[in-house]
């Protein structure tokens, strides 16, 4: 669990690194790589908290 919430902080702040980068560079790539990690993090939070809601009800 609680390595799930340091993954999920650590993809944060990767993706957040990523648009400083694309703001300080300009360069589109950045931005890219930004979206698609944020993308896939989402993706696995909502997952794991599906999990989570999923194991209460049953």
């Amino acid at each position: 669990m609680l390595l799930f919430r340091w993954t999920i902080f650590f993809l944060l702040l990767a993706a957040g690194a990523c648009f400083a980068f694309y703001i300080g560079t300009g360069q589109a790539r950045y931005r890219q790589w930004g979206l698609v990690i944020l993308k896939w993090t989402v993706l696995a939070a909502l997952g794991f908290f599906g999990v989570l809601v999923l194991e209460r009800i049953v």
